[in-house]
């Protein structure tokens, strides 16, 4: 009798994680896997993008002019069928560049209200280019606005649809109000040229993309907000152990992971389940961590760490469903970024709270130059590495 009282509602839920699974292979393939053919070398950002999107979390991009970050937004607002906004900042813009201008009629009765039409708050996709440019005036409405999905001036206050921001830059915050716009780009990424060996691929699909006109978005926005309802029913339980482990292996490495950060990353680590099309995390939805970084020297410490912790616990949490794509990725670590790393330590070396954290760092550090490819870098970076042994 209980058995068919509640079999409506089980057959509920198995429909409705049928239709996530559903949307999430659509954006897909009807999204993701199309831009990375129009855009070649930009698999990784896409990836990221991606998961940020569904995961309703801001995303930064690093990196100088014309290596893509517009095109990027671009094709993944015209993909999805809802309303962008793009906007180049400069030290000069004003609030209402971004938020649109008081309303005039109002404003004759005495209301101080915003007209808003075709304005950032309307949006459901917003690109900011060149962010940190950002200015005073315009810099709390900002923050509100990428925090709390909220825009408020005087007595009026919108709740925005925005599903997702991406900000660009060439270069990283410099002061405090910087740093803190920054901090609301939970997601970063580097954008580069691509490598020269892929530079025929890059005119081949550039030419083709002059050519050829999108289809029509057959993805709505309001698919997009489903998957998000599918984010916040995920099951971390089995992965959470491990997480717990990383968070605390990065900060004692000396990474700025508030408690904050720690919460909302877990909505990035069950995006990445949503989109395999799974409804638990496992431990190979870790990966989105590698891009918490606050400087790209930063990501030589973060693939580390969680490689470290995914070897860790790979007996105890076998995998039951597919990976994500970067799950696996292994790249080579870069020589000149775990240079930049050793030089780091070395500044830092005379600071004697820095110094069981310089031992920490180096302990990684270690581990990495091993897999470097130039023999001749390896050989260079273990000399450096046993000097700064000796002085630490």
């Amino acid at each position: 009798m209980l058995r068919r009282l509640f079999f409506p509602f089980e057959t509920t839920i198995v429909t409705q994680q049928e239709t996530w699974r559903a949307l999430a292979g659509r954006l897909r393939a009807e999204v993701l896997e199309p831009i990375k053919q129009r855009l070649i070398g930009k698999d990784e950002i896409v990836e990221v993008l991606g998961v940020a999107l569904t995961a309703g979390e801001n995303a930064f991009l690093l990196g100088p002019p014309g290596t893509g970050k517009s095109a990027l937004v671009q094709e993944l607002g015209q993909r999805l069928d809802g309303r962008t906004f793009d906007y180049l900042l400069t030290r000069f813009t004003e609030p209402s560049e971004l938020f649109g201008p008081f309303d005039l009629r109002r404003l004759r009765d005495g209301d101080l209200v915003t007209n808003t039409e075709g304005m950032l708050p309307e949006a459901d996709f917003v690109f900011l280019d060149e962010l940190l440019n950002a200015n005073s005036a315009i810099l709390n409405s900002l923050l509100l606005a990428l925090n709390e999905r909220v825009f408020r001036r005087g007595r009026q206050t919108l709740a925005l649809p925005m599903l997702l921001t991406v900000g660009a830059s060439n270069r990283l915050p410099e002061d405090d109000a910087l740093a803190a716009l920054f901090d609301r780009f939970l997601l970063r990424v580097v954008c580069d040229n691509v490598e020269d060996q892929r530079l025929s691929e890059v005119l081949a699909a550039g030419w083709t993309r002059e050519q050829q006109e999108l289809p029509p978005a057959s993805l709505h926005v309001d698919d997009i907000r489903q998957l998000r309802q599918a984010v916040t029913a995920v099951d971390l339980t089995t992965v959470l152990p491990a997480y717990q482990e990383l968070v605390l292996r990065l900060r004692q490495a000396g990474m700025a992971i508030s408690d904050r950060r720690a919460v909302r990353l877990q909505r990035v680590i069950a995006a990445s389940a949503v989109i395999c099309g799974r409804v638990a995390a496992e431990l190979s939805d870790l990966w989105i961590v590698r891009y918490v970084w606050d400087t790209p020297p930063q990501q030589e410490v973060l693939i580390a760490h969680v490689e470290a912790v995914t070897q860790q616990f790979q007996e105890k949490l076998p995998a039951d469903g597919p990976a994500h794509p970067l799950a696996n990725l292994s790249q080579p670590p870069s020589a000149e970024q775990l240079q930049q790393q050793l030089q780091e330590i070395e500044a830092d070396i005379q600071s004697t709270e820095s110094r069981a954290v310089g031992l920490d760092k180096l302990g990684l550090l270690t581990a990495r130059i091993e897999w470097v490819r130039e023999a001749e870098a390896r050989t260079h970076l273990r000399s450096q590495v046993t000097r700064l042994r000796e002085l630490l």
